[in-house]
């Protein structure tokens, strides 16, 4: 496997000036700056209108070249910004590099998303759903299975003792969701459409008045369970939020319900891990996106579903 070097601020200079073809090789260069203080400093900030991304392993080339191509199928049918990129190239043997502008505004972490944004939500799932699978496909964005909800559920259960333990959690909410709701909420046949799959509040680009003008890293895109994203709008916005927009994009109970509860479950066992000493993601996003999915909505009194739901 490629051994990335660790970039540093002069490298990241010289490494834009060579994609953007500028003269002056010793001279100062853009400002730059790494987007996270933390970490392996993979992305950066160039000047105020490019990101830098650095790919720091084959893997992660390919799925960077694949995105290059996903965006440009993806753009004429969502009405959000999908970044373009500016240049690419490679930044060590074989680990590519692309440089995206900007899209201005700030996250879902930052700006709430306001009712005018739930409709820009919508049409992004809706968008989503109208991608030709078999374009998608032949970039290279793989097929996945769905997950089982059971499965997830029984995870969580065990996750909620241990959070119960630890004064974080009431085991008992998840007494909502049993066997059989599980099962009725299981992922219907020939649905699956292009899914983003990381709708996260870090990659939803929401402006100072509400409205969600973006979406960014398309990297694990897949062709798959759409409550998958409804899932991650709940994480990133709300359940409540997550619901409306889905419903707006033409989504009806059953899918909402299952996105719902795929995200319940995952904070659920997400949060527990973290506890006990495994993950990364900061304790109070954890927290604050446990809250987010639990979030009582009106569509929870739905219980029961005829064969042609969808």
């Amino acid at each position: 496997m490629t051994q990335a070097p660790t970039p540093t601020a002069d490298t990241v200079r010289r490494l834009v000036r060579a994609l953007l073809k500028e003269g002056d090789p010793g001279g100062s260069g853009p400002e730059v700056r790494p987007v996270a203080e933390e970490g392996a400093h993979s992305t950066w900030w160039v000047g105020t209108r490019h990101v830098l991304r650095l790919a720091p392993d084959r893997e992660a080339t390919v799925r960077r070249r694949r995105e290059l191509r996903l965006r440009d199928l993806v753009r004429p049918h969502v009405p959000v910004a999908v970044p373009t990129s500016v240049a690419h190239g490679e930044w060590s043997p074989g680990l590519i590099c692309t440089l995206d502008t900007k899209l201005p505004g700030g996250t879902a972490e930052e700006h709430d998303v306001s009712a005018v944004g739930e409709a820009d939500l919508a049409g992004l799932l809706g968008g989503l759903r109208e991608v030709p699978s078999r374009q998608a496909e032949a970039l290279g964005v793989p097929r996945t299975a769905p997950r089982s909800l059971e499965a997830l559920r029984r995870m969580a259960v065990t996750a909620a003792a241990a959070l119960a333990r630890a004064d974080e959690f009431d085991p008992l909410r998840l007494n909502q969701l049993t066997p059989p709701g599980a099962a009725q909420l299981a992922a219907q046949p020939a649905t699956a459409v292009l899914v983003h799959h990381r709708l996260r509040g870090e990659h939803l680009v929401v402006s100072a008045d509400g409205r969600v003008r973006g979406v960014l890293d398309w990297t694990d895109a897949v062709i798959g369970d759409p409550a998958e994203d409804i899932a991650g709008l709940a994480l990133a916005v709300g359940s409540g939020a997550a619901v409306r927009a889905a419903t707006l994009a033409g989504y009806g109970a059953r899918p909402c319900l299952r996105g719902l509860w795929l995200a319940r479950c995952d904070t659920v066992i997400r949060l527990a891990d973290r506890l006990d000493g495994h993950g990364t993601d900061p304790l109070p996003l954890l927290r604050t996106q446990l809250h987010r999915a639990w979030e009582a909505i009106l569509l929870e009194r739905v219980t029961e579903f005829r064969d042609g739901d969808d």
